[in-house]
């Protein structure tokens, strides 16, 4: 039962993680990724579709990524996808690939950033938290029912602190190098 308890905590703390480094990828930085664009849905055939499964996503350079749709006739509405997008790109269509070249970011825009990574990773510990929260709860309900003895339950309480202390570790590393590639001039 308190392996279960522990168990569970674990997974839903790494899951909270991994959102988190998902979420970061997003941010963008002054150089070019070709997983920027993975959320950026295209209408392909009625269907929204993730441009990376409409089209090939390379890196031309450091500061261009190129989209060369599978259909021709994509191209413009994967160029409009991108524009109507929330990351403040503009591309350009040569042929039938489309450029997305990576504008230098400002000093301003840089702290922008920093604080939209900050305020995702300040949710990523709050979600820990409550992961911890109701591990906790949990615990104290198996003693209640006299499922646990005290000192199992207090031991098991310990556990879930520790594992709570890693993650939120690992949080503030995964932080730490998102501000790091930010500040990178």
């Amino acid at each position: 039962m308190i392996a279960d308890v522990k168990k569970s905590a674990e997974q839903k703390m790494r899951k909270t993680v991994e959102t988190l480094r998902v979420d970061l990828a997003k941010v963008r930085t002054g150089r070019a990724h070709a997983g920027l664009l993975d959320h950026i849905m295209v209408d392909y055939y009625g269907t929204p579709t993730p441009v990376p499964q409409a089209a090939n996503v390379t890196l031309l350079d450091a500061r261009t990524i190129g989209v060369t749709p599978w259909e021709k006739k994509l191209t413009g509405a994967i160029e409009k996808a991108i524009r109507d997008s929330d990351l403040g790109l503009n591309p350009a269509t040569s042929g039938d690939t489309v450029r997305v070249p990576m504008p230098a970011l400002t000093e301003e825009r840089r702290k922008e950033l920093i604080k939209v990574v900050r305020h995702e990773g300040e949710n990523a510990r709050v979600a820990v938290r409550n992961v911890r929260r109701d591990a906790i709860h949990h615990l104290k309900d198996l003693l209640k029912q006299k499922k646990v003895a005290e000192d199992e339950e207090r031991r098991a309480q310990d556990d879930i602190q520790k594992l709570t202390d890693r993650y939120v570790g690992e949080i503030d590393k995964l932080l730490q190098q998102k501000e790091a590639d930010l500040m990178a001039v």
